[in-house]
């Protein structure tokens, strides 16, 4: 397994005319895999047929929906888990805040132990 990379530089943050500037590697993204593909998959690991894993994961994503959007933690074992997060404008006083300080919210996603150990073993190769 190995994941590819490609260079770019970057300049120095807030500094006239770039600074120093330093090379950085980005991951190379090969391709992507639909839900017809991770079904082809799981389907090879498993008994079950191609519309009971397809009905489980729509049936997954309607549950983690709506549990996520009351606040809740979606722990998912060896997955990893799903949470919320809140990207707010700051304000001087507590009680200046209001729920309009609030810019966005977004789905932060943690690996569990296994995919965080996979990760461990990647070689990675530059991508000409």
């Amino acid at each position: 397994m190995s994941i590819h990379y490609k260079l770019y530089q970057k300049p120095q943050p807030g500094v006239a005319g770039g600074g120093v500037k330093k090379w950085y590697a980005n991951a190379v993204l090969d391709e992507e895999l639909t839900l017809d593909d991770l079904v082809k998959k799981i389907e090879k690991f498993s008994s079950f047929s191609e519309p009971d894993i397809r009905g489980i994961i729509v049936s997954l994503e309607n549950v983690i929906k709506e549990e996520i959007t009351n606040g809740k933690i979606i722990r998912l074992d060896v997955l990893g888990s799903f949470y919320p997060s809140l990207s707010t404008e700051g304000v001087d006083n507590e009680e200046d805040f209001t729920a309009a300080n609030i810019k966005s919210v977004k789905t932060i996603y943690r690996p569990g132990k296994r995919i965080l150990e996979a990760l461990k073993g990647i070689n990675f190769r530059k991508k000409a």
